[in-house]
């Protein structure tokens, strides 16, 4: 094996091209000591093993297609590009490669069409679910809450894109995707909630610039860790001179702090969420509509419920037996479960619980979804049904699209996400414009700033009564605690679905969100003025 091996490098340094003998001659000015063989069989090998390597670059990549689809009464004809966006430092060094697709529609004054920045969260997560499953002119077709089939799947022209009010740019973040840091930088530098919001502040400003749209009216979407990221960076952008005239917040997720062991607010935001799903699954007798239901477990909530839970272990037997059944009538789980669980029930054992007599499971996502577990007993369910019934769709779908479709070829893999990857160890820490450093963030303080800074912006909050992963109950909470002046709380919209944390897998919540979403664009598309 050792010959093998001698025999193997002494051809590779034979079949090394002459020039690059010549440069290490010249590189010494023809003086100094001769490297060794051995030297130069690494460098041979290591020149060799740099040109095969698949990694991202600093020029920027681009591949515009054209395309049709029919949607909202009429033929939709735009062009499709799929790249790169180079992010640079302040002294202009290049540090990551962002990959997007965005979408254009076809004779457009671009100084006046909308244009709207799309991301979903994770955080580690590549803008796929947005992409193929919500406001992409093409969608992977699902609808009832059930696991999809394997292969061939189903994808098809979105009737319900958005591309007729707004043009689209979907951004995948550093790590995820095709997305990657460029150089010696490594991911790390990106990998933390404020140098993430700085690095889509910079992707979306070059986009910006590169493609003429400072005049346009401009919006961000974020889905889930989205959010979160949504109010930082719309801070970071107005900071940087850029206004926009919408956010657009889908299954918020924007205070991390109250989830902390030892508060209880999380518990009661997640309360409504797990009153939707009692009803959903048919464990409320005599049941009211779904509004009416959920209605009730908010004022429950807010009041006997929050009041009891702050009082600790300092409540009365009386009291706890009297929120007990209260809460009972409201979630479907027995009095005497929720007494072991001093009244805070988390959510996996509530997921595990609530079906526990069918040996079925709830999902996180979306309470609709049903999973089954190898073991009826015990306190938290294997898995996420919501999660893992579509993934292998999108992912696959996806990487078919940009390749045949889209015309994007490259010899990367496309990252389900950047979790796992070396050195992804989130910095939870966050700076706000206004308050002290935060150790959990809460970027609801910048989107308050930003909104007085600039008056004109509206938020539209998309919300799924289903979704445990980021309650609704939850977004009103946070949102309510940005103490805008009586002025501006009319900027804030809230709207709600029967779906779960991404509720347009669903058609007939898709259909409704395109309704909401257009008229949310339709009022703001000149700040505000119609």
């Amino acid at each position: 094996m050792r010959r093998l091996l001698t025999a193997a490098c002494a051809a590779a340094l034979l079949a090394a091209p002459a020039v690059s003998m010549a440069q290490e001659a010249a590189s010494s000015g023809g003086s100094g000591p001769i490297r060794s063989a051995s030297d130069r069989l690494r460098n041979v090998t290591a020149d060799q093993i740099e040109k095969n390597w698949a990694r991202a670059i600093a020029d920027e990549a681009a591949v515009t297609t054209s395309h049709s689809v029919n949607a909202h009464g009429r033929t939709l004809r735009y062009k499709a590009t799929a790249g790169t966006l180079t992010v640079r430092n302040d002294a202009g060094m290049p540090t990551a490669s962002l990959f997007y697709v965005a979408y254009t529609l076809d004779g457009q004054p671009v100084g006046r069409r909308p244009i709207t920045y799309m991301f979903n969260g994770g955080p580690g997560s590549p803008t796929v679910w947005l992409h193929m499953g919500a406001f992409g002119p093409m969608r992977v077709q699902t609808d009832a809450p059930v696991v999809e089939r394997p292969g061939p799947f189903n994808l098809a022209p979105n009737d319900m894109t958005l591309l007729d009010k707004t043009d689209l740019v979907f951004i995948d973040m550093v790590g995820a995707g095709y997305s990657r840091p460029l150089g010696e930088t490594p991911g790390s530098a990106f990998w933390g909630v404020d140098q993430d919001a700085d690095t889509f502040a910079r992707a979306i400003m070059r986009y910006t610039t590169k493609f003429d749209r400072w005049s346009s009216p401009k919006y961000v979407l974020g889905e889930s860790y989205g959010t979160l990221r949504a109010g930082a960076l719309v801070h970071q952008l107005e900071s940087r001179g850029m206004s926009l005239n919408g956010v657009v917040l889908l299954s918020s997720i924007m205070n991390y702090g109250v989830r902390q062991p030892g508060y209880p607010q999380n518990f009661v935001t997640l309360l409504p969420t797990y009153a939707a799903t009692a009803w959903y699954h048919n464990k409320i007798p005599n049941k009211p509509s779904l509004e009416e239901h959920v209605q009730r477990a908010r004022e429950f909530a807010i009041g006997p419920y929050s009041a009891a839970l702050s009082k600790g272990h300092l409540i009365s037997d009386a009291e706890r037996a009297q929120i007990a059944q209260q809460m009972s009538a409201l979630i479907g789980i027995s009095p005497d479960v929720l007494d072991q669980a001093n009244l805070r029930l988390e959510l996996s054992p509530f997921r595990k619980e609530l079906l526990r007599d069918r040996r079925q499971t709830v999902g996180r996502l979306d309470t609709r979804y049903l999973g089954i577990d190898a073991s009826a007993v015990g306190a938290s369910p294997e898995e996420d049904p919501s999660s893992s019934a579509i993934t292998g769709a999108y992912f696959s779908i996806f990487r078919d699209y940009v390749a045949t479709t889209l015309n994007y070829r490259t010899d990367m893999d496309y990252r389900q996400s950047a979790r796992g990857l070396p050195g992804f160890d989130w910095d939870w820490s966050h700076r706000p414009p206004v308050g002290g450093p935060q150790t959990t963030p809460n970027t609801a303080v910048d989107l308050a700033t930003a909104i007085r800074r600039n008056p004109h912006m509206k938020v539209l909050a998309l919300n799924g009564y289903y979704d445990a992963a980021t309650p609704f109950f939850s977004t009103e909470y946070d949102l309510a605690q940005m103490m805008l002046e009586p002025h501006l709380r009319g900027n804030l919209e809230f709207t709600y679905y029967e779906g779960g944390h991404m509720m347009y897998t669903a058609r007939p919540a898709l259909e409704q969100l395109y309704t909401d979403m257009a008229k949310f664009y339709d009022e703001t598309v000149n700040g505000g003025v119609r």
